[in-house]
């Protein structure tokens, strides 16, 4: 068998503190010239959403791969939330957001990098704005939107959409194969990803065999929020139809994979006064020192008002420490985006998400 060279990134970067809000930044790890140095010894991951040999498989979230896509389809996509009456946004402010985030994170150790953008006003945050950190399967965004860039979603052969509807909501990862060599493997995500602007998203060379090498393509979460601010805004290569087709896809993953960014979605509202949220999450453990990085990447909307978050991680003792860095991160970015008013909405008060 001929087995493909596939290299994971040696991530050297030290764990230095990064922001910036409202176009206002501060020193964080440098932005690479270049991709990622990497060295076939370095490659010690197990496929992204696949426990490495002898893991435990933990009960919730799971790693779901049916032998069909569910009859039934998707839910019918839900309109955008209606705009309230105008009101000036909170200000963020950039400092106070990333000393809470330092003490939060102080508990978990590792590398944390996250990015935020209300599409709506503008108003960004970033923390450690230029570190690069494995997707895992959150890639599977990329891939799709770099195929749609190669053939409407409505030209796509039935197989062709079966497999992407399988990469997106149930994490298939046999799938994810498929169509990554169908879009021409990392030249063709290169192409994809000049096209939506994004700039330090690097995957390794080589065919995938057996490591997973979308998984352990390397991103920063600022151009992860790029990504998603290209699906949900007007100003994209992809059509508005094929634009909700990826979001639609994203809002009916499986329930056991709608942990990560949704914890910060508010529910309890009246109808669509609740925050729609659309997501993909990645997670892959390292089998050289059993760590984990976890992943969630999406966009929730909500009335007046739709953020573009990415939250990427590494180094996590377990799958659910991760999970849980992750949704504490999200849901104190989110209380600074909303400010005072919080979860309310004009039907009452709504109340923070806390499922997952």
């Amino acid at each position: 068998m001929h087995w493909a060279v596939v290299a994971a990134a040696v991530l050297i970067a030290a764990f230095a503190g990064g922001c910036a809000a409202e176009g206002v930044m501060t020193a964080g790890v440098p932005s690479p010239s270049a991709p990622p140095v990497v060295t076939p010894s370095a490659v010690s991951l197990s496929a992204p959403g696949v426990m490495a040999a002898g893991a435990p498989s933990p009960s919730a979230p799971g790693t779901v791969t049916p032998s069909a896509v569910p009859s039934g389809g998707l839910r019918p996509p839900a309109p955008r939330p209606p705009a309230p009456p105008r009101a000036s946004a909170p200000r963020i402010s950039a400092p106070r957001l990333t000393r809470t985030l330092d003490r939060f994170l102080t508990r978990y150790g590792g590398r944390t990098a996250v990015a935020a953008r209300d599409l709506t006003t503008a108003r960004t945050y970033h923390y450690h704005r230029d570190l690069q950190l494995p997707t895992a399967s959150a890639s599977k965004i990329n891939i799709l939107m770099a195929l749609l860039l190669t053939s409407p979603w409505r030209r796509l052969a039935r197989w062709t959409r079966d497999d992407a509807e399988r990469m997106i909501r149930f994490s298939d990862n046999a799938a994810a194969d498929r169509l990554y060599e169908r879009i021409g493997l990392e030249a063709g995500l290169a192409r994809a990803d000049h096209e939506f602007g994004l700039r330090h998203t690097y995957a390794p060379a080589g065919r995938c065999v057996d490591l997973y090498c979308w998984g352990i393509t390397q991103t920063t979460a600022s151009d992860q929020v790029r990504l998603i601010g290209a699906l949900a805004g007007k100003r994209s290569p992809l059509p508005e139809q094929d634009r909700e087709r990826v979001l639609r896809l994203m809002a009916n993953v499986t329930p056991e994979q709608r942990w990560g960014i949704s914890a910060a979605a508010c529910e309890g509202g009246r109808g669509p006064l609740e925050s729609q949220v659309s997501l993909k999450n990645g997670w892959l453990r390292h089998v050289a020192n059993g760590r984990w990085a976890v992943v969630s990447v999406g966009l929730i909307r909500e009335p007046g008002h739709e953020y573009a978050v990415a939250v990427l991680t590494e180094d996590s003792l377990s799958m659910g420490t991760g999970v849980a860095r992750v949704e504490g991160v999200v849901k104190r970015i989110l209380a600074a985006f909303r400010g005072r008013r919080g979860c309310a909405t004009a039907g009452g008060q709504a109340v923070l998400s806390t499922s997952r």
